[in-house]
């Protein structure tokens, strides 16, 4: 089922159930990814659409990537290596980690499900604050377990406090995405560190750094300060948005050599792709830093003066650290979320709670600004 701001699509449901579903997985919700620009022109009539929910690079990966992938594609008859050891290896010569302490997956989404599939029993805890990732729920609850969700704090922070305070004898995983998705705001390793110092060594927690290259370095950087210091640590990375490879599907975990085995115990065989090995390999290349970097400080900018925009209006805007902005609009978000969907604007909608705006290019921010203020009006 597609992300909709509407009803979705009815369907006939079988006399007789096909099969017999977990009852874990029969509960379960499904995963709503971002609508395509293409499906809401078909839906409202209108041409043009521009797609600002699913948190993509607006640009194209470097040329040094694109190359490298079409290469590639000439070895597709032959499967890749299962491990991607040539990409674990890059990475760890770059983080300074031990091979071991590395492993890759199908973005770091795919590594999230390995670990709660690794860890999480029925009847065991996850806890993370919320709102944040909806796959949190999905991974831990597939497994059995139950997300122990702790409010984020009037200001959309983390209550690391009241997160330490959630963890039982039950809790096996500590979930933070940082910054976090949908809000934006971010965590410093500072205050990580407090919290993992208050935490059983038994209990693994992991900090989801997908937006990573968006946020402030000033609020740390966990490989080199938790890592050494905390063995029960997992830091979790992706190419999907800085390098603009969410369409390969490949990201990385750092960790101490005994969770990262665990991990890898659950890697489905050959899971990241022969070209999606040779993508990261490029991206991690001289020759695909700089333009990376150089579309990395773009979309930075762009956000900048996106939140500075919105605010100017009466928006109250959260310190925005990812490649995205979020406005908290309560009983509004349907609403104004298909109002701007009818003016061909697509964003993430949170229903009930808010919506989640991709950073684009000028030109987007610029159309997604003029239809806002078209819809809706703060308050």
């Amino acid at each position: 089922m597609g992300q909709t701001c509407g009803m979705p699509s009815s369907e006939t449901e079988p006399a007789t159930p096909v099969g017999r579903v977990r009852p874990a997985v029969d509960a379960l919700p499904a995963y709503k990814p971002g609508k395509a620009a293409e499906q809401a022109e078909r839906e409202h009539n209108i041409a043009e659409a521009i797609k600002l929910a699913s948190n993509e690079n607006p640009y194209p990966p470097p040329a040094a990537v694109v190359d490298a992938v079409a290469a590639a594609c000439r070895g597709g008859n032959i499967y890749c290596d299962h491990r991607a050891t040539a990409v674990r290896e890059a990475l760890a010569d770059r983080l300074r980690l031990a091979v071991e302490q590395v492993t890759v997956g199908a973005g770091s989404v795919a590594l999230l499900y390995q670990l709660a599939t690794a860890y999480i029993d029925p009847g065991d805890e996850a806890v993370t604050p919320w709102i944040s990732f909806e796959a949190y729920p999905i991974s831990v609850q597939t497994m059995g377990g139950t997300l122990v969700r702790v409010p984020l704090t009037t200001d959309h922070a983390f209550d690391l406090d009241a997160v330490a305070g959630a963890v039982t004898e039950r809790t096996k995983l500590v979930l933070l995405a940082t910054p976090n998705n949908p809000t934006g705001t971010a965590v410093s390793t500072t205050a990580v560190s407090r919290l993992l110092e208050s935490v059983p060594g038994d209990v693994v927690v992991l900090v989801d750094e997908a937006y990573r290259e968006f946020a402030d370095p000033a609020l740390g950087d966990p490989v080199t300060e938790l890592l050494p210091r905390f063995d029960n640590v997992a830091v979790a990375r992706t190419f999907s948005k800085a390098y603009g490879l969410a369409s390969l599907r490949v990201g990385y975990v750092m960790a101490h050599p005994e969770v990262v085995s665990a991990i890898d115990k659950c890697l489905i065989p050959f899971n990241v792709n022969g070209l999606a090995q040779a993508a990261a390999l490029a991206a991690l290349s001289d020759g695909a830093t700089g333009e990376a970097q150089a579309n990395i400080d773009t979309i930075k900018a762009e956000r900048g003066r996106l939140a500075a925009a919105l605010t100017a209006d009466g928006w109250v805007i959260p310190d925005a650290q990812a490649n995205f902005v979020w406005m908290q609009l309560g009983d509004r978000t349907d609403e104004v979320c298909i109002a701007l969907e009818q003016r061909g604007v697509v964003v993430r909608p949170f229903s009930g709670v808010g919506v989640r705006v991709t950073v684009g290019t000028p030109a987007q921010n610029d159309r997604f600004l003029s239809t806002l203020a078209e819809v809706a009006r703060p308050g």
